[in-house]
């Protein structure tokens, strides 16, 4: 069985100019949000499932995460069973990517050959370490990627290409750190984001995201923070005025804008986890039930009635109903790889899944904001009351429709 894939990094320090074009200093591991380039490649590449990662360094200097190694010699007796494992190899200054790491694991190239994008990734089949690691060990050794591309290549003859749509960068220069900041927070866009939060929500949440990449705020922190802004919200929808209504449609928009600052800041430090994802979505709901529960309490109270306190129970009913439901169902069972939530449904790919799914985006709140200005918030709540029990039968049906599914004989 083939061992998980290694990471060899190779000092590659970063110059910075003085006005006069004359290198002023140099930086082997610069930060990018808040992360040095080499622990941002160690945290990647244990996400993509790499083995061990190993930093060639001829003075033996330690860094956290990375097995230091003054010659390639003492790769194989640091890491005995590398003789079946394929290695990648790369300069300090790569901008280490879940994503194109995984990808390039895959990668499949002949077993006694090896691949490369010239000047940034090496990657050598299993097969082929052993001899890599006799020729790029000799005659003084390779310290830089490009001896190493020399050396393979006089020993294995020209590389073949990596595939395309594995495009890493490599931050050469200063200027090349905020292209990489850019790259790093538009991949953390979600294809599963409805139209308002991609074209008004997640612009305002990278730019916050990336000034508290740098800080000592943790995702949970920013999750918290969002949740006691949105419950703040609710009591600004007990008055029937216009400008107390709109205040709180304003601090429900502000949650939802946080809310997103929480799973940006955890993939970009890394540091997702299980109770982050339990955090965010019981917040998420809270903050919903208190909302809908003080336009109905609001409403009751201008009307000197009691019936629309019965629309704000059907409205936090089947808000908890399903949130329960989808957690009973589907994130309690999950393991701490991965996001928490991801839809309501196991197999997301129906038409009623991907209905369900839309429906659960918050786009709803700019309907509340446009209401509220009129003093109209209580409209929402008539659609809330009805909505949230239908979309909660709906679940329950498509989980029937589900299990049915899954009990049924395979066909032919």
């Amino acid at each position: 069985m083939q061992d998980a894939p290694i990471l060899v990094l190779i000092p590659a320090p970063l110059a910075s100019l003085d006005p006069t074009g004359a290198v002023r200093s140099q930086d082997s591991n610069p930060k990018i949000l808040g992360l040095g380039l080499i622990r941002r490649a160690v945290l990647a590449a244990r996400r993509a499932g790499y083995g061990q990662v190993f930093l060639l360094s001829r003075d033996g200097h330690e860094t956290a995460g990375v097995v230091a190694i003054t010659d390639w010699s003492r790769l194989a007796a640091t890491f005995g069973s590398s003789e079946t494992a394929p290695m990648l190899i790369a300069p300090t200054t790569i901008l280490a990517e879940t994503d194109w790491l995984e990808r390039l694991s895959k990668t499949q190239i002949e077993p006694n050959g090896w691949a490369a994008i010239p000047n940034r990734i090496i990657m050598l089949a299993a097969a082929s370490a052993p001899d890599a690691r006799a020729a790029l060990d000799g005659g003084g050794g390779a310290y830089d990627l490009r001896a190493v591309e020399s050396r393979l290549n006089r020993r294995f003859g020209s590389p073949a290409a990596i595939p395309v749509g594995i495009d890493p960068m490599v931050v050469d220069k200063p200027t090349d750190i905020p292209i990489a900041e850019r790259r790093l927070l538009r991949a953390l866009v979600k294809d599963t984001d409805g139209f308002m939060a991609r074209h008004v929500e997640r612009p305002i949440s990278l730019q916050i995201s990336r000034r508290l990449a740098s800080t000592a705020i943790t995702p949970n922190q920013m999750s918290m923070i969002s949740s006691v802004i949105g419950v703040c919200a609710g009591p600004f929808f007990l008055s029937p005025l216009s400008s107390w209504q709109t205040i709180g449609a304003l601090l429900f928009l502000a949650h939802s804008i946080l809310d997103g600052c929480d799973g940006e800041l955890a993939r970009l430090k890394f540091l997702e986890s299980r109770w982050g994802g339990v955090l965010d979505f019981w917040g998420d709901n809270v903050v919903h039930s208190v909302i809908f529960a003080c336009m109905a309490a609001g409403w009751s109270l201008s009307a000197g009635v009691a019936w629309p306190l019965l629309l704000g129970l059907a409205a936090v009913l089947g808000t908890l109903g399903s949130a329960s439901f989808v957690y009973w169902r589907l994130m309690r069972i999950k393991l701490d790889s991965g996001p928490l939530f991801t839809s309501v449904a196991r197999a997301p790919d129906s038409r009623l899944a991907r209905l369900l799914d839309s429906a659960s985006r918050r786009d709803f709140i700019y309907l509340v904001l446009v209401l509220a200005l009129f003093g109209k918030s209580n409209w929402f709540l008539l659609l809330a009351s009805v909505g949230a029990p239908i979309y909660f039968v709906l679940l329950i049906f498509l989980a029937a429709r589900e299990a049915r599914g899954s009990r049924s004989p395979p066909s032919g």
